[in-house]
Parts: structure tokens; sequence; C-alpha cells
């Protein structure tokens, strides 16, 4: 009975006691709550405010003066890789002709895996010793009946004499090629040039209100005393600009074209060292070496190729059309399997909308999905419900250049289209820059890489695990339109995109390499290219 009464007596004190500690919680709710989120608040402001990685915020909000810090330090990097060159006379300029290539510890044979070291001594047109480089140049080793090729490395020592780097990646006859595309004074009125003006190439702008349509003139920078239109992208501040037409609103645009505008900034005198005749000469002419194997030990076996690998120089080789990169090996993908489940962005040119192409015709239940544009920058959309894959293709904003009329109802810049992306593991987006931008001023192409940048750090934060793959652009036709198309517009942009992307978790399927080794000489790539640089990807995201 007395056990029974403590019990009793127990319980009651602690009911007593549970009682008072309820009240005390409840009436001092709001303090208590305060001091238990306070610290949690502080450190998160402090994360903010003193993140170990300034480079790296937890919120990245990058201040418009902040990007034209950067973009004034990137071009002057590119401005100390292409100091001023001027010349008297096509004399002294660099030429292929006069030029010495010379193998370093030349062999009758070489093996497999060796490295052959070529010195270029360079000399102009009266046999003299150049005494400065920049010289724009590309080598490349071919072995056309084997399908195989692969880029040289290019060392300038800033004094007239270069070291050409290749490595024999393959047995057999290999012929060596060392091309003077333009000499340094070529490259450096090139560079001149091309930050001079915007005018190049020249939009019209059609405006539609009921049944009447206006044409106007439209473009990056507009010198017009008459009104205009900006197209602002408020958040990063890059603009598109149309004459406004006579009673009608600036809503109005609804298509675009353009066309090469009559103007050049270079001189008659620059202007000759762009005929054809000089572009693109060959200085190593008949060097063909024999290659064996040499009885060496088995290559090892290269890890799978994945995020975050370091790139070489080259970055591999083409062997019977297949790219066998250095560092990682690349398996056979099966390719539905692949995507199952998965939604992929391609966004930008049209040297990824041809990736767009070759899922449609390599996946036959792909159905593509009318989304009622028209023109050949319309936006794609292609599904397979079954197996879930959902691939999208869209160009990327201004400049757009095309000669057959397009629509711009829908057009947006592509870090808009990333920031509304939710992302996941199962998202892979693809993104292409370069070939429209190289009739501008440098400055125009990296703001929007950088512009870029930031939208996929903000992406990679909130969704780490998607995938994000930077698809550089390749080389193009060597003969054409040189002052606005030229590669060397294209090398200068491709080493910019490296710059800006190399502290961020994605891919890079290195497009400008990859061309040198095929050997193409187009724009757009053929389809063994694509097959190639796909299955990179595949194995990226698989």
């Amino acid at each position: 009975i007395r056990n029974m009464a403590n019990r009793k007596s127990l319980l009651v004190l602690l009911f007593l006691l549970a009682s008072w500690i309820t009240f005390t919680v409840f009436k001092n709710s709001t303090k208590i709550w305060t001091a238990l989120r306070l610290p949690i608040t502080l450190h998160h402001w402090n994360l903010v405010m003193k993140s170990p990685c300034p480079e790296v915020p937890l919120h990245p909000v990058v201040s418009s003066a902040e990007t034209e810090l950067r973009i004034k330090r990137i071009t002057g990097k590119l401005d100390q890789l292409i100091p001023p060159r001027p010349f008297t006379h096509m004399n002294t300029t660099t030429s292929a002709a006069h030029s010495t290539a010379t193998i370093l510890h030349p062999r009758d044979a070489y093996c497999r895996g060796d490295r052959l070291d070529v010195v270029l001594e360079g000399r102009d047109h009266l046999g003299r010793r150049k005494e400065y480089g920049g010289d724009f140049l590309r080598a490349r080793m071919s072995s056309p009946a084997l399908k195989a090729g692969a880029s040289g490395n290019v060392t300038d020592y800033n004094n007239g004499t270069y070291l050409v780097s290749f490595t024999l990646f393959w047995e057999g006859w290999v012929s060596l090629s060392l091309l003077l595309i333009h000499p340094s004074e070529g490259a450096s009125a090139l560079w001149r040039a091309r930050n001079q003006g915007y005018d190049r190439v020249i939009f019209t702008g059609q405006f539609a209100s009921g049944t009447s349509h206006v044409d106007t003139d439209c473009a990056l920078v507009l010198n017009s005393s008459t009104e205009l239109c900006e197209y602002l992208d408020a958040q990063d501040q890059e603009a598109f600009y149309c004459v406004r037409p006579p009673h009608m609103p600036c809503a109005a645009l609804t298509h675009m074209h353009s066309k090469n505008k009559d103007v050049s900034y270079l001189s008659k005198q620059e202007w000759s060292l762009f005929e054809r005749s000089n572009v693109g000469v060959e200085i190593m002419e008949k060097n063909v070496i024999s290659v064996s194997k040499c009885n060496r030990k088995t290559v090892p076996v290269k890890k799978k190729c994945k995020f975050g690998m370091t790139s070489t120089i080259p970055g591999g080789h083409v062997w019977k059309e297949t790219w066998n990169p250095v560092s990682c090996s690349l398996a056979p993908i099966k390719m539905k399997e692949c995507l199952t489940g998965k939604f992929v962005y391609l966004m930008g040119d049209s040297t990824v909308r041809q990736w767009m192409e070759y899922f449609k015709n390599s996946i036959n239940t792909l159905k593509s999905v009318d989304l009622h544009e028209s023109g050949k920058f319309q936006h794609q959309l292609a599904v397979d419900l079954d197996k879930n894959i959902n691939i999208q293709w869209q160009k990327h904003g201004y400049p757009l250049i095309g000669s057959l009329t397009y629509s711009v109802k829908e057009i947006e810049y592509i870090a808009r289209v990333i920031d509304r992306t939710g992302g996941e593991k199962n998202t892979v987006i693809v993104i292409s820059l370069g070939q429209h931008f190289r009739p501008f001023p440098i400055d125009v192409f990296i703001r929007r890489a950088l512009n870029v940048h930031k939208a996929v750090q903000r992406l990679l934060l909130r969704s780490p695990d998607t995938m994000v793959i930077i698809k550089a652009e390749n080389i193009r036709e060597m003969h054409g339109d040189v002052e606005r198309f030229s590669d060397f517009h294209g090398y200068v942009q491709y080493l910019a995109l490296k710059e800006i992307f190399q502290d961020l978790n994605v891919g890079l399927i290195d497009a400008w390499d990859i061309t040198i080794a095929y050997g193409t000489k187009s724009v757009h790539p053929p389809q063994s290219v694509v097959r190639n640089e796909v299955n990179i990807l595949l194995n990226y995201i698989c």
C-alpha cells in the first residue's frame, strides 16, 4: 500500500513539473524560437558575406561593374597575346616559302607513342629572320588511308621561333603539316579591325501591325538620330536595337534577317595579307614519316571519360574516323538506353542543332513535336513518350546571323533559359556559342560567355547534379570572308571560353581540337564528327 502511495505521489509531481515546463515554454515561445534561430541566421549571413571561396559565393550576384572588370581583364590578356604588328610592306611579313621547319633528331623510323618535335624559324619574304612571334599557325598530322588525324601543339617563343610537337598516336605512314594561316601582321590587323566596329553585319527587323509590315535597321549598336527600340535584358544588361517604325510599337517586332555590310576596317595594304594565295599556306612540304609499333608494352587501360578531367593539347586523335581521347577512354554507349528518362536541352548555334538532327535520325522512336514556328532557326522538340526522352534545341539570343528570315517572337538569351530550368540528375544542358559572334568586337562574346557562366553557376548551386556541357566552336572554311569569319577570331573566342568556364564542374567537348584532327573545312562538320561529339556527350552522362 505504501509503495502504491509513493507511486501516486511521484506521478502527481511529474505531472505538475510537466505542466510548469509547458506553460513556461508557451509563454516564452517567441523568445526561445528567436534564440534558437539566431545563431543559424547569423551563420548563414556570415557564409554569404565571408565565403572562403569568393569566386563561388552561396548566392552568386556579379555586379555589372565586376562584369565590366572581368571583360577588361580577359581582353587585356588577349591583347598581350596579340600585340600590334604594323608593317610597311608585304616583304616584311612572315613567308611560308622562306620560313624553315626542321625536325629535331630525325630518324628513319619512329615508334608509336613517341613525341616528334619540329623547330620553325620564321622568315619574311626577303629571307630575313623574324624577331617576333604571333603567327597564326595550325599543326596537324594525318594518315588519309587510315582515316586518322591529330593536331600538333605549337609553342610560340615570341622571337620568330616556334616549337611544334606531335604525338605519334598510330602506326603507318604519317604526313606532317604546318599551315601559316595568317602571319603575325595579319593576325594583329584582324584583331585591331575586329574591335573597331559593330557594323560589319547589318540586321533588318520586320515589324507587323495588322496587315502592314515595315522593315527597319537593327544592330547591337545603332548610330541613329531617330527613335530606337531597345530590347534589353535587364538582369545582364545586354541589349539589341532597332529603328522604331512610325506609328508602330516596339513590341511589334516579329522577324529578322541579316546581310554583310560593305564596310571594312582593314587598310588596302592589310587586305593583301588575306588574298587567297596568302591564307593557309603549307610550310612543311612533303614531310612523311614512318611509325612502327616497336614491340612496346601494351598501353595501360584508361579510365572512362567524365567531368573534371584535365584537358591536354592535343586532346586526342582520330583513328578510322573514331575519336580517341588522350586522358580517358570512350565506351560505345547505346544511345536510347542512355537517354531514357532524360531531358536534354541543346542551346546555341546551328553546330549544336546538328546534334538535334543526329538524335532524330538515330532514334527511330523519337517523334518531332510541331511548335508552330517556321524558318531554319525554329525551336525544335522531339520526344519518346515510352522511354521518357525529351530533347530540344533552342537558338541563342542576338546576334544571330542569317540571310534567311527567322522569327524573333520568342527569342531569348541562354542565361534566362538556364535560370528557369530546375535541373536535376536527369537534366542535361549543352551550350554552344561562337560562330555568330566572330564579326563583332570581342567584348560582345566575352560578356555573353560570362553571363552564361553566371547562370550555370546559379543552376549548379540549386541543382548540383545537373549535367552541363560546353561545346567549343569548331574550325570552318579557311578562305571565306576572312575579316568577319576567320578561324583566328574563333581561336580567340575558344581561348576566352576555356578561361571563363575553367572554375565550374562542367564537361568540355573540344570541337576545336576535334575538327582540326579531322581536317574539316566547313562551319557544319560532317556526320562522322557529329557522331563522335555526341558519343563524348553520352559517355559524360551515362
